[in-house]
């Protein structure tokens, strides 16, 4: 009898980011410690003046010990900031307590469980549920066309305002709709979150990544679009078309799906619901009103406000507080006062795991020492080591070697504007040494920025839409290994291109 072949396991996202903690580790054995200064730098943004405080590129030093050698900083096993520096073992409390609300590990581990908490009560009013079974029946045998409409949607929301965490709750919306289509969870983060990153990765008018990046490289604010624009119809295109193909192959067998098996939790709940007569009433009605109402106000709060994650997030919390009091009040699947408080329990427990990931992938940086630029870290020493060895390259590679760094970069620091605040003052002032225009160096961050905003382990939006379609990061990357390709292979065009036509 033949020994049953034993089935590869992905590796959970936990065991993933522990093994890159430990390779951050060994990379602080072998490089040394280097600072730089900053600087503050001004721009124009439409008729608004901004500042931004950006590192000074030829400032960077090494840090060196009595005798004039360069120091290494091996980051202990076991340590606080307090008792002799980070330790890799603590990188999980560490990284969930990093930063402020605004943006950093911490504000971003409350707005997951803020908003997993208030779709927790709309999904516990089963407004969603109805709504998506009219859909399947108002839809039928058009599903298709659902694709190429919300992929451009969002993707317009990435271009026009840096949409990115804002669409975490609609994953919630649209996984189990197109599950219960006949797709799978993988097309519900495709037409949401990846279209949003689609979108910032080829923004003309991006205020988060864009005009920070054109500020700090002094090229005007906003200038390029028409090249832009076209290269946002392109990628939004290729979007909308890879997803279509992979769509309709899961549609004729949804077992090729990588997601198969962690969707069987919704096709089984829908399984139960095709049996019954589902109601559509007044109150669900005024549910999803609720929602819809929601999504009007956070996109003028976001645009005409400035708003970002503190009040993201609490103009959420009011959603799921006002649609847990429709839902008491209509009964709605029989809920009570008290099933809202255990709605928002449940729904902030099912995002717990996307939180705890974003901490520990901000442990990653801790173990590296951090991203201060006056700060002695080997992220440092890595920028500067790389942008020296750019020197030496002709115009064309030196374009694409910024696109390959950026993309790798994005891997350490996810945020576009900080990205932004740490390379483009490097990176702006290489590329007129090596031959380039500013706008391609522009361009090459934001490339490399916006699309491995999707694929790596250390995006905190990332994780919170994979928690929020019941996806593990394991299974996501080897479907989105194959469009991470593809992507590559365009963009890499695209700066080529952009360096030939002399993007200015």
């Amino acid at each position: 009898m033949m020994e049953k072949k034993k089935k590869f396991e992905m590796p959970h996202t936990y065991i993933i980011i522990f093994f890159v903690i430990l390779f951050a580790a060994v990379l602080t054995m072998f490089i040394p410690l280097g600072t730089y200064e900053t600087r503050e730098v001004t721009y124009m943004q439409g008729t608004e003046e901004k500042t931004r405080t950006v590192i000074d590129p030829d400032s960077f030093q090494y840090v060196l010990d009595e005798n004039g050698d360069r120091v290494t900083k091996v980051a202990p096993l076991f340590g606080t900031e307090d008792f002799g520096g980070q330790g890799i073992l603590n990188y999980v409390f560490e990284g969930l307590t990093v930063g402020d609300k605004n943006g950093t590990a911490v504000g971003i581990i409350a707005f997951i469980l803020v908003v997993g908490g208030a779709f927790g009560i709309v999904l516990r009013t089963g407004a969603v549920e109805s709504g998506i079974m009219q859909v399947i029946a108002k839809t039928k045998g058009r599903e298709i066309l659902l694709i190429p409409l919300l992929i451009t949607l969002f993707s317009l929301g990435g271009a026009v305002f840096g949409m990115g965490e804002e669409s975490l709750p609609f994953v919630m919306i649209l996984v189990p709709m197109f599950i219960a289509l006949g797709y799978d969870a993988v097309v519900g983060v495709m037409c949401s979150y990846v279209a949003t990153q689609i979108g910032f990765g080829s923004s003309w008018m991006n205020p988060f990544s864009l005009a920070v990046a054109q500020g700090v490289a002094e090229v005007p604010v906003l200038s390029g679009a028409p090249f832009r624009i076209v290269m946002w119809v392109f990628f939004t295109g290729l979007t909308i078309a890879f997803t279509m193909k992979y769509a309709q192959a899961i549609h004729k067998n949804p077992q090729k799906s990588v997601a198969y098996e962690s969707d069987q939790y919704y096709r089984e709940d829908f399984k139960s619901k095709e049996k019954q007569d589902v109601p559509f009433t007044l109150g669900h009605k005024l549910v999803l009103l609720t929602i819809v109402a929601t999504i009007a106000w956070t996109i003028w709060g976001v645009i005409g406000q400035g708003y970002y994650i503190p009040e993201i997030a609490s103009q959420f919390f009011v959603m799921g507080l006002v649609a847990g009091l429709i839902g008491v009040a209509f009964r709605l699947n029989d809920m009570k006062l008290n099933d809202i408080a255990r709605a928002f329990d449940r729904g902030a427990a099912d995002l717990l795991g996307a939180a705890i990931c974003v901490g520990m992938a901000q442990g990653i940086l801790i173990v590296l020492g951090g991203t201060d630029a006056t700060s002695p870290t080997v992220l440092n020493t890595i920028l500067h080591s790389i942008g020296e060895g750019m020197k030496n390259f002709p115009p064309m590679l030196s374009a694409w070697a910024m696109y390959v760094f950026q993309s790798v970069f994005n891997f350490f620091v996810v945020s576009g504007s900080g990205q932004a605040a740490l390379t483009m003052p490097i990176m702006a002032p290489l590329s007129d040494i090596v031959g380039v225009t500013r706008q391609v160096a522009v361009l090459a961050f934001q490339l490399g920025d916006g699309f491995t905003n999707f694929i790596v382990p250390t995006s905190g939006c990332l994780m919170g839409a994979l928690a929020a379609a019941r996806l593990d990061w394991g299974r996501w990357a080897k479907f989105q290994i194959k469009f991470q390709a593809v992507l590559f292979v365009c963009s890499s065009v695209v700066v080529i291109l952009a360096v030939l036509v002399g993007l200015s």
